[in-house]
């Protein structure tokens, strides 16, 4: 059971829009909103994440940023794949 209560005012074109969304998914407004919200917080936070290093792993980090990349055949496979939609008909 829900127990904390979120209240927002949208627009009625919003509201409609919300609505039509959350009904192709077979959800309700609330739902959907919830789910949406949510998921974009998650979005925001992880692209704050910080995380500390002393200074003999920040050098050892900087060193394997700053390395020139091995050899990876997958990656060079895959980058060699023209993409579908480059594809002329």
């Amino acid at each position: 059971m829900r127990a904390a209560s979120i209240n927002l005012r949208a627009l009625p074109e919003q509201r409609d829009l919300i609505d039509h969304a959350a009904s192709v998914l077979g959800k309700n407004r609330s739902d959907f909103m919830l789910e949406a919200a949510c998921e974009r917080a998650q979005a925001v936070l992880l692209d704050q994440v910080f995380f500390g290093l002393d200074t003999q792993k920040f050098e050892q980090f900087t060193a394997m940023l700053d390395a020139p990349p091995r050899a990876n055949e997958g990656l060079e496979r895959l980058m060699a794949v023209k993409a579908p939609w480059l594809h002329k008909q």
